[in-house]
């Protein structure tokens, strides 16, 4: 326990849920190291409980979708103008922005420039896209906190003091889950085949990718006897598109159960994922199943960006990305379709001898990742701190 001459004081911004529980947890291990640490900015109940000070809320800047975020423009720009100032007139020992990098790494930027410390935790995916962007972030922070063990390196690069911390969904999920109790919590039966579908969280993702998931679940519900389906919906504006979806005739499932929420009970409970590229692959890994991964963006921003060459990777799904191999099945763009996802999820629930020679690379991986993120964040951040005590 450190006895500094005054107390800290740490300002942060979380813009939406994620960002709010990864505050939370690195608010409650700084306070672990310096128990009379002040805490304000923005943020949500799970900082609020730690004992943060919110001077705006986090979902004031939960904002998603080109067209919303043109609408709320002037008023995010009055509000980081307005935080930005209040924030430099507290005059914070640091300044850690988390993730919402298009309005952290602003605000980061603009009070380094004025002398505080900034702190940006969760790296934008340089690693896939516009690695120049490290030394742009370098530039706004001080510190970079990686949740992943690729990402360091590329920053070293440009510069940049960038940590891996671990990923907090990885202390999380247990190494090893309980499909039982999941199938249980969710009413399914023990021994029926059960394939989770996620097609992503946002309402364009669900327009793109639920058809072909849904004709791709046709297809395997004929070649495996008693399938059951569970597609959890993100929320209610997801669950009424996905609703509507399966009221067509033609994208008709049989034994199909659309869940609220849960998306995590479900991977649980799945023989075998069918989802959308993003985050919920990670997840899916931590969960120990094996998954095939579907994706289509606009036809235009898909020519655009390969036109421009702004993608650096050849694998997209986290999964593959951090055991440089092939763990999951992609199907991106013109790929996507109903009998190739069809077909890929078969291969899982017809060679179960390649389902469980998974499971020790993804166990590898969950233990490459758990790494107490929000205590290693905490330790990273008291290195900046420790100067504050002496003054």
């Amino acid at each position: 326990m450190n006895s500094p001459a005054r107390r800290p004081r740490i300002a942060l911004v979380a813009g939406e849920a994620s960002g709010d529980g990864l505050g939370a947890g690195l608010i409650a291990a700084l306070r672990e190291r310096w128990p009379d640490a002040e805490f304000a900015g923005i943020g949500g109940d799970g900082m609020r409980r730690e004992g943060c000070q919110t001077w705006f809320d986090a979902g004031e800047l939960a904002v998603m979708g080109l067209s919303e975020v043109l609408r709320h423009l002037p008023r995010l720009l009055k509000l980081r103008r307005a935080f930005r100032d209040r924030v430099l007139a507290w005059r914070p020992d640091v300044f850690i922005g988390i993730d919402a990098p298009d309005f952290n790494l602003g605000v980061e930027r603009w009070l380094k420039q004025r002398g505080i410390r900034t702190v940006h935790y969760v790296s934008p995916s340089v690693w896939a896209w516009r690695e120049k962007r490290a030394q742009k972030i370098g530039a706004s922070a001080d510190r970079v906190l990686c949740l992943f063990p690729m990402e360091p390196p590329i920053y070293a690069r440009h510069g940049v003091d960038a940590r891996f911390v671990g990923h907090p969904m990885a202390d999380d999920m247990p190494l090893q889950p309980d499909r039982a109790a999941a199938r249980q919590a969710l009413d399914l039966p023990a021994d029926a085949p059960v394939l989770a579908l996620l097609p992503g969280s946002r309402l364009g993702e669900i327009q793109r990718l639920a058809p072909p998931f849904l004709a791709a679940a046709q297809r395997v519900a004929r070649a495996v006897p008693g399938l059951r389906v569970c597609v959890p919906a993100a929320n209610a504006a997801c669950r009424e598109l996905l609703e509507t979806l399966f009221a067509d005739p033609q994208l008709a499932v049989p034994n199909l159960d659309l869940l609220d929420g849960r998306a995590r009970t479900a991977l649980y409970a799945a023989d075998v994922v069918l989802l959308a590229s993003g985050t919920a692959t990670l997840e899916t890994m931590l969960a120990k199943r094996p998954m095939v991964v579907g994706y289509k963006v606009a036809p235009m921003t898909y020519r655009i960006v390969k036109a421009l060459g702004l993608l650096k990777v050849e694998r997209y799904a986290l999964p593959n990305v951090l055991a440089g191999e092939d763990l999951a099945p992609e199907l991106m763009q013109d790929d996507c379709t109903p009998d190739k996802l069809a077909d890929a999820v078969l291969h899982w629930f017809r060679a179960p001898q390649d389902a469980a020679a998974l499971q020790p690379k993804y166990l590898h991986l969950h233990e490459q990742l758990r790494q107490d993120a929000s205590a290693r964040a905490a330790d990273a951040v008291t290195e900046l701190l420790e100067p504050a005590a002496v003054r």
